[in-house]
């Protein structure tokens, strides 16, 4: 990566931004915004969405200021209306629920996170149990496990729980994981439990998706040229922590923030070059907010590091196509 610092133009110490590439929304998050938006064109508002959409404030604000009213439970959706699930997913028992109440629904879950759900669906056909690598209380973690019945999937969060995990006697294994978890710890359990139980069934590709790997892999880059690493992002946003994570391990100082406004300029003392990326979930228009709070203190030189192109784009459910 070469060097652009430049010499202040002003009386502001300089700063070189390293902003990420790829980064901020992937395809299944860009999805499930248009399938809100969408909705509330084609029903009117009010459209009841059951959790966040997507895990970032900034966005469910916009929503909710559309039309969108964002809900825990289907309990709390009156009859009549139309509910979108997120992009998360959800157990099997809400849509099943949606339809006995006759609900119009639009299923947002990223189609990555689907895939999950039929591999699960596959494997317990198959007679064998599932160990699952996530986080608990994650809503993507619900979702899946809410694909099978209870105790045919095992939560494994950790290498040390892989060491010790005691699957059911007899039967066959398999593994999935959540699509936004580290790569480098995912990898090291995967690697604990192919070597304890050498014919688990491996996914079907990978479940850690493109967006995660590709927006970690361009922070480990930016990362090794910075001094300091800004990821924008939601504290309830897995990926986003992920950042934070990868930023550390590679010996920089982190920090995640919601916005620009969460800046501390004291935390950037001494800082020269600083690393800038966004989580999934996070709109490019935060990333510039954030820059242009910078220039007000700072005599900023921007520097883009180029990584990988993305250009996957998914379908919008049938129905929303032509809205």
């Amino acid at each position: 990566m070469a060097q652009t610092d430049a010499p202040p133009l002003t009386g502001l110490p300089p700063l070189t931004l390293l902003i990420a590439a790829p980064r901020g929304f992937c395809a299944g998050v860009d999805r499930a915004i248009r399938i809100v938006e969408l909705a509330i064109e084609r029903y009117g508002a009010p459209v009841y969405v059951r959790h966040e959409i997507v895990h970032n404030k900034f966005v469910v604000d916009d929503l909710r200021a559309r039309g969108a009213v964002f809900v825990k439970e289907l309990d709390e959706v009156p009859d009549g209306v139309p509910v979108v699930f997120s992009a998360h997913g959800v157990p099997k028992a809400v849509p099943a629920k949606a339809a006995e109440r006759g609900l119009d629904y639009l299923d947002a879950t990223c189609p990555l996170v689907s895939k999950v759900h039929r591999q699960a669906e596959r494997h317990v056909a198959n007679h064998r149990h599932i160990l699952f690598i996530g986080h608990a209380g994650h809503p993507e973690v619900i979702g899946t496990f809410g694909q099978v019945e209870p105790g045919q999937i095992t939560l494994i969060e950790s290498a040390e729980q892989a060491e010790t995990i005691v699957p059911p006697p007899g039967g066959e294994l398999a593994y999935l994981t959540q699509t936004t978890l580290s790569v480098d710890d995912t990898a090291e359990i995967v690697a604990i439990l192919e070597r304890r139980f050498p014919h688990i069934q491996r996914p079907i590709g990978e479940d850690i998706c493109y967006a995660t790997s590709n927006r970690q892999a361009a922070v480990k880059e930016i990362a090794s040229h910075a001094d300091a690493v800004l990821v924008i992002g939601a504290p309830n946003s897995s990926n986003s922590v992920r950042l934070v994570e990868v930023a550390e391990r590679e010996g920089v100082r982190a920090r995640l923030i919601a916005r620009a406004s969460d800046i501390e300029l004291e935390w950037l003392a001494g800082v020269r070059r600083l690393g800038i990326t966004a989580g999934a979930s996070a709109p490019e228009i935060l990333v510039r907010e954030v820059v242009d709070f910078l220039r007000a203190h700072f005599e900023v030189v921007e520097e883009p590091v180029q990584g990988v192109e993305e250009r996957i784009v998914f379908k919008l459910p049938r129905g929303l196509e032509a809205a």
